[in-house]
């Protein structure tokens, strides 16, 4: 039965602009929303409840894919605790499928979306121009999911050098424009991969 619909959970309206952005192209016909919440934080907590009012309706062909920033927590622990919510909630996970069929996929973005910009620089320097192109190649720089300091505040140093945002970093606004450029097959953050292998899966379901 092939997938009619995707949803997303995540944590921002950032990942949401990004993901709005760079999905219509990638998933051709499958439908799908976007549900930001107020940090981490908040998804976490609604998490539980909203995953028990899926399981009470949650049609076959849909999918559910959670994404939450790892920031400074343990990366297994944060994994474990979404495969957690899932199945106290009844619904079976990517993860703890056996037979390759489940409703939902938890995905943790190692650091944050802007990572994911450092992987496809190409898209960043379409959007913004003045961007030097050799920053993926600067230590520091050269694995995207790697950078110390947070990656937003990185990116914001890295555009402000160039001129751009010189009075803070616009989230949404950086993640609308870079991520109707991103390309799904070029991106090196290996975060990024690891969503872009759930993607493809669904888009392939028979």
């Amino acid at each position: 039965m092939s997938v009619e619909r995707v949803e997303f959970l995540v944590e921002e309206p950032s990942m949401e602009a990004a993901l709005r952005a760079m999905l219509p192209p990638w998933l051709g016909k499958v439908d799908f929303d976007v549900y930001p919440h107020q940090g981490k934080q908040d998804l976490l907590a609604s998490l539980p409840s909203r995953l028990r009012g899926y399981a009470r309706f949650f049609p076959d062909n849909w999918r559910l894919i959670v994404l939450i920033d790892r920031d400074d927590s343990d990366c297994k622990a944060l994994k474990a605790r979404l495969e957690f919510a899932a199945a106290n909630a009844g619904l079976v996970t990517r993860t703890t499928s056996v037979d390759g069929r489940y409703v939902v996929a938890n995905r943790v973005v190692i650091e944050e979306v802007e990572s994911w910009y450092f992987g496809d620089w190409e898209a960043v320097r379409g959007a913004y121009p003045k961007i030097d192109r050799k920053w993926p190649g600067k230590a520091g720089y050269r694995n995207p999911d790697a950078i110390a300091g947070g990656t937003w505040e990185a990116f914001e140093r890295v555009a402000q050098e160039a001129g751009y945002f010189t009075g803070g970093l616009r989230k949404v606004e950086a993640a609308r424009e870079i991520g109707s450029r991103l390309n799904p097959a070029r991106n090196t953050s290996r975060s990024f991969q690891a969503f872009r292998e759930v993607v493809d899966e669904i888009i392939a379901e028979p």
